[in-house]
């Protein structure tokens, strides 16, 4: 007679994670119902530049849109970061006290950043230019962060995902994130060839320094 041994089946808790897509899509939905014309116009952000055309005032930088969209870039950039890192065995997926802490360094993160930009862009008398240019900046990260939600559902969902597809779409997201960054130089290049002295300092301290200590602080820690 066989004895027949039940072993317990350990189910990953998902919950969280499925409330937090639910509510980055009611976000992406109300950006799309209270600013319909300028969310049209965003969508078409990939293939021409309007939309940073038309909404480059600096005041746009603190609106309601950018904001709602740029809560939306940092879930998705999370809940990525937390996919990646568990792919490499470096974290589980499904824990959501990880992805609240990669999400809470996150928001820190940028938000020391913006705070220490507006402090040198005073300094240096370029607080147009470096509001401008951060306007560009998230209006393109955050059409990243749009671009990457569905594909966070896709491999949070998906136990097995290729190895392949999960370094092609690494390389994919730092090289569009490369080159947004170029084409926002690119549209500023008369300005900053004026100003050439101020904007190196400000590359190396806060585009260049900040990124750096962080690839440190993880490669280390």
């Amino acid at each position: 007679m066989m004895d027949h041994v039940l072993h317990p089946r350990t189910l990953e808790p998902r919950d969280w994670a499925t409330i937090l897509f639910i509510v980055a899509f009611i976000l992406v939905a109300i950006a799309k119902s209270f600013f319909e014309t300028r969310f049209n116009e965003y969508l078409r952000l990939i293939v021409s530049d309007k939309y940073v055309k038309v909404y480059r005032d600096s005041s746009n930088l603190m609106s309601g849109f950018t904001i709602v969209l740029f809560v939306v870039q940092l879930l998705s950039l999370a809940f990525f970061v937390q996919l990646i890192l568990s792919y490499f065995g470096y974290v589980q997926k499904t824990d959501w006290i990880v992805f609240t802490q990669i999400l809470t360094f996150l928001m820190v993160f940028v938000l020391s950043k913006f705070l220490i930009e507006k402090i040198i862009a005073t300094a240096f008398s370029i607080e147009e230019f470096t509001e401008q240019f951060n306007l560009q900046k998230v209006s393109y990260r955050t059409y990243i962060g749009l671009l990457l939600l569905p594909i966070d559902i896709i491999l949070f969902y998906n136990d097995n995902p290729s190895k392949i597809i999960i370094l092609l779409i690494i390389v994919i997201v730092l090289t569009i994130n490369m080159l947004t960054y170029l084409v926002s130089l690119k549209n500023y290049q008369n300005f900053l060839l004026g100003k050439l002295f101020y904007f190196i300092l400000y590359l190396c301290a806060l585009e260049i320094a900040p990124y750096y200590f962080m690839y440190y602080w993880f490669t280390k820690s």
